[in-house]
């Protein structure tokens, strides 16, 4: 059967569209396959993949990841892929990481607002939003199990060495774009990290043989 490929909003279609997988060191790529084959086998058997991104405090990389694996999945046509975030604590989606997004062609809606707002996050017309909330990692909107959890931080790769539920866990840890904050350079370095989690996990399902 052949299946039809979403079309993704222009802007985040030219910007995959513009990565460079080749900037991705052999060491980083060490990192990734853990990934790749949890997917691959998954895929292989046509069974649901389920991708939960896990961050201390699911403010800035475990969302960046979330978006953009189920950008990059819908992108390279993987199907039956769902991807959540959690931390070890919630506290709130940092709003530089929604400005990051939107300036990279998402578009983004607050759904609800507070002390920790819940955003509708869009990557294309006929795709299901993106919801986006800072959450526990066993928060109720998240899976319980058969999943794979990304730790994308090193204190929660530390304080999580097992994380109930899941089926495999994959230690991917990105530097934080917080250290930053309230400078100069900080949209620069939360655009370098967005950019450079779009081009890992970009990589991740373009090595998906379907």
């Amino acid at each position: 059967m052949i299946t039809t490929k979403a079309v993704l909003f222009q802007g985040i279609e030219g910007l995959i569209k513009s990565l460079n997988f080749e900037s991705i060191s052999e060491e980083r790529k060490a990192a990734l396959q853990p990934l790749i084959d949890f997917i691959q086998s998954k895929a292989s058997e046509s069974l649901e993949i389920r991708l939960n991104f896990i961050c201390t405090h699911n403010s800035r990389r475990s969302h960046f990841s979330q978006v953009w694996a189920q950008t990059m999945a819908t992108y390279f046509n993987i199907k039956n892929v769902f991807c959540y975030s959690g931390g070890t604590e919630a506290t709130a989606l940092f709003p530089m990481v929604i400005q990051t997004l939107q300036e990279s062609g998402f578009e983004i809606k607050p759904i609800s607002e507070g002390t920790n707002p819940i955003y509708s996050i869009k990557f294309a017309d006929n795709e299901h939003p993106i919801v986006g909330f800072s959450k526990l990692l066993e928060d109720d909107f998240n899976p319980k199990s058969g999943f794979a959890a990304i730790m994308t931080c090193d204190s929660a790769n530390e304080a999580c060495p097992f994380v109930p539920g899941a089926e495999k866990r994959i230690p991917i840890t990105f530097e934080d774009p917080k250290a930053f904050d309230n400078t100069p350079l900080q949209a620069k370095k939360y655009n370098e990290r967005s950019l450079q989690i779009a081009t890992e996990l970009g990589y991740v399902f373009s090595q998906i043989n379907l």
